[in-house]
Formats: C-alpha cells, sequence, structure tokens
C-alpha cells in the first residue's frame, strides 16, 4: 500500500510538471522592444509575454525556461491598429490571409459602412466562425441595406409603418452583435430619407446604448448643416456619434479645418460625445453619382460645378467603368480631349450609360486640401482609418496606416509617434466600443505589430494601389503570428468583435 501511494503521489507530480511546462511553452516572450501602448504615453523599453490569446506581462522581463523568444531589436511594438471604417470585408473569404490589411499593421477591421452591411449579420458571423480569417472583424448594420429590405420602393421617404418595420430590423441587428448603425447619406437609398427617419432609427441605438457612424449628408455643398444633423443626433439621444473619413471636399471651403474643428469642440462641451476618423489622402474613392445629390444626370450646370468646386478634370481618375474597360485609370480630362468634347459633357454621357446599365463603376476624384487634413487628423478626438478594399483601386486600402508613420510622423511630423500609435490604436478602440483591446496592457487580448519606426513606409500609389507596405516586421492576431515581414504566415486567428 506503501508503494501504491507513493506511485500516486509519484504520478500527480509528474502531471503537474508536464502540464507547467505545456504551459510554459504555449507563451511567447516579444524582447528588447520599445514599447508604444497605445494610450498616448512615451515609449519605454521593456519585453512583452503572450500566452494564448491575451497579454500575460508587460515590463522588464526574463525568459522562462521552455519559452519562445522574438528578438524585437530595438524596433517599436504596438497594439495591432484598428481600421474604423474598412471596407476589406469583399473578398476576404478568398483571401483570408488580408495581405493588404496586415502588411500595414492592421488586425482589426470595423465593417458594415456608409449604411451598407451583411444581412441578417447572424449569417455572416456564422460564416466567419466556419472560415476565420487573419484579422477581428467588427460590424454595424447598414441603413441603406435595411431600407432596401423593408421598403418595397425605397428611392422615396419612408413612411411611418416602414419606419417601423427598419427600427424592428435594427433591434435585430443588434441584438446580433452590431456596433451600430452606419448611415450612407450621400448614397442611394439613404440619400431619400429625411433626417426625421433618421432620428427615429436613432432611438433605437439609444435604447441599446449602441453607436451612430455616418457618412454624413455632405462632405462639400451642404457640409455645415450635415455636421449639425450629426451633432443633432448625438445631442438628442446622448449616443456616441462618429463622422467617416473626416473632409472638407469643396474648394471654396478649403481652410476651414479650423471652423469646423472649434464646432465639433463646442458639441463635446455641451455633452455630445462625437468623434470622427480619417485617411491620409487628398482625393476619395467613390461613385460617379455622388456629385449629383439632386440625382438629376441631364443637368450640365451640376456637372459643372462638380468639375470647378468639387474636383477636376485632371483629378477625376476613372477607377471602373464595366461598360468601357478602355478609360479605366484615365483622367476624364484624357477622356475629354480624346473625344474631343468638353468635360462635363462627357461626364454626363459617362453617368448616363452607366446608370441605364446599372453596372459598376466608381471614380477617384483629388478634392482635398492638405493642410486641411493635417488639422482634422491632430484633432484629439479623430482615429485613423483606410476606407479601403483588399485588390484596391484607391492606394488607401494597402497603405493608410503607414502613410501616415512615414509623412505624418517621420518626416511632416504633425504626430508624434505615440499621438499616431494612439490614434490608431487605443482612441480607435475607444471609439468604436472595443473592450480589452488597443492597449498593450496585462489581460488585453494579444494583438499587437512590430515595426522599424525610421524605415515603415507606404507604397501604394494611383499607379500601383496594391503595392504593399515596407517596416511592417511581424503582426500578431489573437497571439498567433500573422505577417512575418514578407508574406502572411498562413493563420487565420482572427475574431467576430461583437457589441455586448
Amino acid at each position: 500500500m506503501k508503494n501504491f501511494f507513493w506511485f500516486v503521489t509519484t504520478l500527480l507530480l509528474f502531471c503537474q510538471a508536464v502540464h507547467f511546462s505545456a504551459t510554459e511553452v504555449e507563451s511567447t516572450l516579444i524582447t528588447d522592444v520599445q514599447i508604444v501602448d497605445g494610450t498616448g504615453a512615451v515609449p519605454f523599453i521593456g519585453a512583452v509575454r503572450i500566452q494564448g490569446n491575451r497579454i500575460l506581462e508587460v515590463g522588464d522581463l526574463q525568459p522562462k525556461a521552455g519559452e519562445r523568444t522574438v528578438d524585437g531589436g530595438g524596433k517599436v511594438l504596438a497594439p495591432g491598429f484598428i481600421d474604423t471604417h474598412s471596407h476589406h470585408n469583399r473578398g476576404m473569404f478568398e483571401k483570408r490571409g488580408m495581405e493588404e490589411v496586415v502588411s500595414q499593421g492592421v488586425t482589426t477591421i470595423v465593417i458594415g459602412q456608409d449604411g451598407g452591411a451583411y444581412y441578417p449579420l447572424r449569417d455572416f458571423w456564422k460564416q466567419l466562425d466556419s472560415i476565420p480569417i487573419a484579422v477581428n472583424v467588427a460590424s454595424y448594420a447598414g441603413h441603406n441595406t435595411i431600407r432596401r429590405k423593408i421598403m418595397s420602393v425605397a428611392t422615396q421617404a419612408a413612411s411611418k409603418e416602414e419606419i417601423v418595420k427598419m427600427q424592428k430590423a435594427l433591434r435585430q441587428e443588434l441584438k446580433a452583435g452590431a456596433l451600430g448603425l452606419s448611415t450612407g447619406l450621400e448614397y442611394d437609398p439613404g440619400i431619400y430619407s429625411n433626417r426625421a427617419e433618421i432620428l427615429q432609427l436613432a432611438s433605437v441605438l439609444a435604447e441599446q446604448k449602441r453607436r451612430y457612424i455616418s457618412h454624413i449628408r455632405s462632405e462639400d455643398v451642404q457640409l455645415w448643416q450635415a455636421i449639425e444633423e450629426i451633432i443633432n443626433i448625438g445631442k438628442t439621444y446622448k449616443i456616441p456619434v462618429q463622422i467617416s473619413h473626416t473632409k472638407i471636399a469643396m474648394v471654396s471651403q478649403w481652410g476651414k479645418a479650423d471652423s469646423l474643428l472649434q464646432l465639433l469642440d463646442t458639441a463635446r462641451a455641451q455633452g455630445v460625445d462625437i468623434t470622427a476618423d480619417i485617411y491620409p489622402y487628398e482625393f476619395w474613392q467613390s461613385t460617379m453619382t455622388v456629385l449629383f445629390p439632386k440625382r438629376d444626370f441631364t443637368d450640365l450646370a451640376a456637372a459643372k460645378f462638380a468639375l470647378s468646386e468639387l474636383t477636376t478634370p485632371e483629378g477625376m481618375v476613372i477607377a471602373d467603368y464595366a461598360i468601357d474597360k478602355s478609360i479605366v485609370g484615365k483622367t476624364l480630362a484624357e477622356v475629354a480631349k480624346a473625344r474631343n468634347q468638353a468635360p462635363e459633357v462627357v461626364y454626363l454621357d459617362l453617368v448616363q450609360k452607366i446608370v441605364k446599365a446599372d453596372a459598376d463603376e466608381s471614380i477617384i476624384c483629388t478634392s482635398m486640401n492638405p493642410a486641411d487634413i493635417a488639422k482634422i487628423m491632430t484633432w484629439k478626438w479623430t482615429n485613423i482609418c483606410s476606407d479601403g478594399a483588399l485588390n484596391p483601386s484607391h492606394p488607401r486600402g494597402a497603405g493608410s496606416f503607414t502613410k501616415i508613420l512615414r509623412k505624418y510622423v517621420r518626416e511632416e511630423k504633425h504626430l508624434t509617434l505615440a499621438e499616431a500609435i494612439h490614434k490608431m490604436t487605443g482612441l480607435a478602440a475607444q471609439n468604436m466600443g472595443f473592450k480589452n483591446r488597443g492597449l498593450i496592457k496585462p489581460g488585453y487580448f494579444a494583438d499587437l505589430v512590430l515595426f522599424d519606426p525610421e524605415t515603415v513606409t507606404d507604397h501604394a500609389t494611383i499607379e500601383q494601389p496594391g503595392a504593399l507596405s515596407t517596416g511592417i516586421l511581424k503582426v500578431w492576431t489573437n497571439g498567433q503570428e500573422v505577417w512575418n515581414g514578407r508574406k502572411t504566415t498562413g493563420k487565420f486567428s482572427g475574431k467576430a468583435i461583437k457589441a455586448e
């Protein structure tokens, strides 16, 4: 019997030792790094231990027996970047490594933007669970999507009964984990909604304590009225509201960033939780129709106005035109010259034909002033986004975050490194309502990026919009390495981030 007890005790001790060793092997220590923790605090030298999908310890740490170590080589370790306005979901189940995303250091994308989202979300989450990708995904519910589902004719004002049905659909999506509601009020069919409709949907957000994010009703001619509308939504229901891809996209309004920020600061002082995101480019990408707010595609005066105040023929690049691929990549000025016609005449003709065909199209237009971009970006409550896509035709899809680090931090010094990282991580998480993400802190999810601050660079241009960045050395999503500095690793450790 004595020998039996000795055997059992020895066996238990052996099992405990094996368990302890296994636990140790599962941890990884990232050593010799400049830790920029996402709070905006001054960087400090140290190490970070991760175990499973969480950050275990941060500080002056030494390797444990059997522990995997990664030598950071004195480079910067930051929280994984959070893209609060992304369209990278298009094609993500085919490109699960999310190369354009992780090569920028991004570990979380927020989709369901501009009023367009998967519906119902519960089906999308099931698909994401069965086909995981390399990054985390959160989503808003889309106003335009719900409007199309509910209304038999979405190109008109909604009836009381239709609004009640939209409210019910929104509640369903919030229950499924949507962060809140996104609107695209310059797009069809959101452009046909009135303020009362949006307010009534926002009342549902107030019930659930969720967020409102918006491609506002106008980013140019009616900018100030559109800003007032989103402020009023936040004020009326005391919910967080965010302006998507904030810009001043009208020549005669350039230089008024200070006025815009003063308006937002006043709203915040009055208790409105209004925030913003922005991408670092002077040109946007959208539909050909977006420059016609009255949707009159025979209005020559409106076309002339658009090509003088909102962009120029030289500044408009045809990014997609399904019915005539020969003009893709050309400017409107080049197409007009080839046709020997006035640019506004050609523009109307292109719009009329593509609308009639109900086919894919998009344009890239230079509309913003660099000084305005820099001022809006440095506002305390502005976080960074991309508004980008996989297989991009706009460079923002592959280069937004690394361009911030190159241009706005290293070259032009609009932001310190700590400020920029805060806007990409801690502030972004705060503006989206994420818990336990966006900081390097014990207990937080191990979404991390290691990069060289002296060399990190974007390479994406209009001519080569998918060119990948360099200087991002390693990326971890939920503790798994998904980018090794040259390519994706084949790890698909991203998770759905659902509002609770």
